[in-house]
């Protein structure tokens, strides 16, 4: 790799103040897909823990991600880098350990993206055959969305923002009339059963955080795009403190209102029997199948913003590595739009890479014609449970790794900021995400759904731990055989 940039590399590369808070607020919240959140995450934490906290264990993530998010945004007003991990733990731990980052952060990305396409694909083939007697392979639903996402990806990234404020604001609005149908319903009067501390403070209070923090992921990506932010210094942090807010809230409170719809001595085992239908099986009920189809089809627009969110991420973070020459310098090109389309199409050709190992291993057609056949399942059985769990571990590991960097950061540059912001938030939020990660890896067996663990038990986790290693490797390469190229990691449009 040459140190000096090429031509490609020189152009005016992401498109520059074309993003305000809003919309960078809701590229947030699609991440985290509320309406997939709401439908599979609540359902999922309540048949798996058994426990009424899940309301409350929302919250409490709620909190220790805000934890975070005080250092976190407060190093975004002196590191604006596409990169934003990368950057943040190359400048405040070391540059061998910002390149570890980057790889984890990769791989993390990817994982949550491409797993997400699994869940995709199922629900509309399942949704069109049930609808229309049209039997599909769940995998040619995936190529047609890998090929819009790449679409809106090599374009303007307002353009996306407007795509995801859409489907956003549909979610809210699903969700919202869900929570006033079940509070009407509540057959077991407007309980607080499941607002009380005893439900949480138990012993399922570690699964309950375990299952529940992927709900966030991808709140901590606003910083992704602060080379585009209208004013990094203050656009990055509102909307991430926005967005961290509004979901943990949200939340919270759906969950609250599922319990008190199906009732709180129901609301576990009717989330083991049903699972994620159990919320359109619900409006069904009390409305119509109309109703419920419409829903479905948001869910599926749901997931869809989740993939374009995790597509811009993965970009951008191939145009950071690219640009600082710490992975080939093709991938710093940008369009004329200002889109890192090399990393964009990147990214797009990976996913079809993975779906199509996943479509071969599932067999020629796996369309929903055969329910009880496992060739049906296996999208979601394997290519959604791995890789979405792989990736969520993967994040809060990075997450709990740049809060002890914002504090090797501030403890050489304090900038005249308090000790809370410097010191205590960053300190106390890493060993609060170190401790979730911990978590994470003793109960991979039970996110995997696994009676017994297997092989893949170890090596998905395996593959983020292998990925940190790598890179850390690797920038010591850099260090001894490019001390030039070493010296720019982690600079990115730092001020």
């Amino acid at each position: 790799m040459s140190d000096k940039p090429t031509k490609s590399t020189e152009k005016a590369g992401l498109s520059r103040r074309t993003l305000g808070v809003p919309s960078i607020t809701l590229m947030i919240i699609a991440a985290s897909a509320p309406l997939t959140v709401v439908a599979g995450g609540v359902t999922t934490s309540f048949a798996v823990t058994g426990s009424l906290g899940v309301p409350l264990g929302f919250l409490l993530i709620a909190i220790i991600l805000t934890l975070f998010a005080v250092g976190y945004t407060a190093m975004s007003r002196y590191v604006t880098n596409a990169g934003a991990f990368y950057a943040y733990v190359a400048r405040g731990i070391g540059r061998p350990a910002g390149v570890g980052g980057a790889l984890v952060a990769l791989i993390a990305y990817n994982a949550m993206q491409i797993g997400i396409y699994g869940l995709f694909g199922f629900q509309l083939s399942l949704f069109l055959e049930a609808k229309l007697g049209f039997a599909s392979p769940w995998w040619l639903w995936v190529v047609l969305c890998i090929i819009v996402v790449g679409v809106l990806g090599v374009n303007r990234v307002d353009l996306s923002a407007k795509v995801l404020g859409t489907l956003v604001a549909l979610e809210f609005a699903v969700v919202i009339v869900f929570d006033v149908f079940a509070f009407n319903a509540s057959p077991e009067g407007v309980s607080t059963a499941t607002l009380n501390p005893a439900a949480l403070f138990g012993p399922a209070l570690g699964l309950i955080l375990v299952f529940g923090v992927a709900a966030f992921m991808g709140f901590e990506s606003g910083a992704i795009y602060s080379e585009e932010a209208k004013d990094p210094k203050r656009t990055v942090p509102r909307a991430t403190y926005a967005a961290v807010i509004i979901i943990g809230l949200f939340y919270a409170f759906s969950a609250w209102a599922f319990s008190v719809g199906i009732g709180p001595s129901q609301i576990v085992e009717a989330s083991r029997e049903a699972g994620p239908d159990l919320m359109f099986i619900f409006m069904t009920d009390r409305t119509s199948v109309l109703i419920a189809d419409i829903m479905t089809l948001l869910f599926v627009g749901s997931l869809f913003a989740a993939l374009q969110a995790f597509h811009n991420a993965v970009a951008r973070y191939f145009y950071s590595l690219g640009r600082e020459g710490v992975m080939p310098r093709v991938f710093a090109r940008t369009s004329k739009a200002g889109a890192p389309w090399v990393g964009s199409i990147v990214q797009s050709s990976l996913a079809l890479v993975v779906v199509a190992g996943f479509a071969l291993a599932g067999g020629p057609f796996g369309g929903a014609a055969a329910l009880d056949a496992p060739d049906f399942l296996f999208p979601v059985l394997t290519m959604f449970t791995w890789l979405t769990n792989t990736g969520a571990a993967g994040l809060v590991l990075l997450m709990g790794i740049t809060a002890f960097a914002v504090f090797g950061f501030f403890r050489r540059n304090n900038q005249g900021l308090n000790p809370w912001t410097t010191i205590v938030a960053p300190l106390l939020s890493g060993v609060l995400l170190i401790v979730m990660f911990v978590l994470i890896l003793g109960n991979f067996q039970l996110m995997l759904d696994q009676e017994e663990p297997d092989a893949t038990t170890f090596v998905l986790p395996g593959l983020i731990i292998l990925g940190l290693v790598i890179g850390i490797v690797w920038g010591y390469i850099l260090r001894a055989k490019q001390p030039a190229l070493y010296q720019q990691i982690g600079s990115g449009e730092s001020d």
